[in-house]
């Protein structure tokens, strides 16, 4: 059985980790991830959720001190789009052997085009337009609009540079100066498309390739990632590509990331305005609610091998384990009990972050935990202080408490069967040594 589903995931993982597109698009993201971390801890410092919290800051940095600090925040999560575009430009060039450079300034400048330059305001004289450039174009809302305009910016520049479209410089000047020019003709090309393309939108009811991508790309599939259905599909590949050695987020998230950037970002531009949070599932939720402890929530494992196992090889693994499955790094439990082909543990590996997604959902559904604000943070912060930090509610931290017993019933019985399993081996191993002939035993009056 192992077998076939190996022969299954193998191929998929194997593609998905080749395909240029979804490379490009991961290692983008990369780019924003740190800036979003750092911003993140400016806006938790000006939302800080003890009561009483901004008064007692205010007596020491004055009245107004918040706005010192989410300008800072609205410097990334504002910029969102416009930074994932230069990092996906700058990847796919790269995987396409081009100008990496060259690949991150073409695809700004493409995204620059077709952005709408009016933004709507009501005046006294009613509604009118004012020129310039809106937040909402280059935050989240224009997310998807940033990765289509860089990939296909991208790809054009490097058809045409391929082509040897090019103006070629006589030898003796310097190597910058060649690249410059011969960039010069791909760039013209690509800008000359996408001024196109923003002309030919404006003849069209979406007006914009912004409103035209928000309306038939990311609304559906934001619409489609923001279900219990396709987060039991994410949890499942997750795990599923554990199991058998393969870094499961890194691959799914190749195909999820873009979506659940999208969630956590519109969670977090919505806390930094006041309004309502609009999204259950974020990437804080998955991290802090469903997997914590790493892949297949095994931080529940590692305290069940702990108290109850009496293996040496498993206790002594959970000794060393416990610490890395605080922090969310569980590497030594999957390789070193292991549970990659296990088929004792492929059950409680897929069937615990399965049951923490779904009975999170349902009390946050019930309102007895809070929506994730969408803060990001490190995905390695431990468990009560992540759920609180995430949510600005210490019913958040109870409910991971309660969500990692849960998990230690659950992991119980088949962990004791492979404890049983290993002990048996030891006695047998014992049992061999002592049957053994040590140097000490033999005597000359043998011989």
């Amino acid at each position: 059985m192992f077998s076939a589903f190996e022969k299954i995931l193998m191929p998929v993982a194997d593609k998905l980790g080749k395909n240029k597109i979804l490379v490009a698009i991961r290692d983008g993201f990369l780019v924003t991830t740190p800036l979003i971390i750092v911003g993140s801890i400016f806006l938790l410092i000006a939302n800080f959720p003890i009561p009483g919290w901004s008064e007692m800051v205010a007596k020491f940095l004055g009245e107004g001190w918040e706005s010192w600090f989410t300008n800072v925040s609205r410097a990334t999560f504002s910029v969102t789009a416009l930074l994932s575009c230069m990092g996906t430009g700058y990847a796919y060039a790269r995987e396409l052997k081009g100008d990496k450079i060259q690949g991150a300034a073409v695809a700004l400048v493409s995204f620059f085009i077709v952005m709408p330059t009016r933004i709507p305001y009501v005046g006294v004289d009613g509604p009118a337009t004012v020129s310039g450039l809106g937040f909402e174009y280059v935050g989240s809302n224009g997310l998807f609009l940033s990765l289509v305009v860089a990939l296909s910016s991208v790809w054009i520049f490097n058809w045409v540079y391929k082509k040897g479209w090019t103006i070629k410089m006589p030898d003796g000047v310097p190597p910058a100066v060649c690249d410059s020019f011969a960039a010069l003709i791909p760039s013209a090309i690509v800008m000359t498309v996408f001024f196109l393309v923003r002309i030919a939108f404006e003849f069209t009811p979406y007006e914009t390739a912004h409103n035209f991508i928000y309306q038939v790309l990311q609304t559906p599939l934001k619409g489609f990632g923001n279900t219990l259905g396709a987060q039991i599909v994410y949890s499942l590949a997750c795990s599923s590509f554990w199991f058998f050695g393969i870094n499961g987020p890194a691959v799914a998230n190749t195909v999820f990331s873009p979506i659940l950037k999208v969630l956590t970002m519109e969670n977090l531009e919505a806390l930094q305005a006041g309004l309502p949070l609009p999204n259950i599932f974020t990437g804080p939720f998955t991290d802090f609610f469903t997997t914590f402890g790493g892949g297949g929530s095994t931080l529940s494992l590692v305290i069940v091998m702990l108290l109850f196992c009496k293996s040496k090889r498993i206790t002594q693994l959970g000794k060393l384990s416990i610490v890395p499955g605080i922090f969310g790094i569980n590497e030594p439990i999957i390789f070193g009990l292991p549970i990659v082909l296990n088929p004792i543990l492929i059950i409680p590996f897929i069937g615990v972050p399965l049951l923490n997604l779904v009975l999170s959902t349902v009390v946050t559904n019930m309102g007895l935990i809070p929506y994730t604000t969408g803060v990001s943070l490190p995905w390695t912060t431990p468990i009560i202080f992540s759920g609180y930090l995430s949510t600005g509610s210490i019913m958040a931290s109870v409910w991971q408490v309660v969500l990692l017993l849960i998990g230690c019933v659950v992991y119980f019985p088949f962990i004791k069967i492979l404890d049983k399993q290993y002990l048996r081996d030891e006695e047998n191993a014992k049992n061999n040594d002592d049957e053994d002939i040590s140097f000490e035993e033999l005597a000359f009056d043998d011989l």
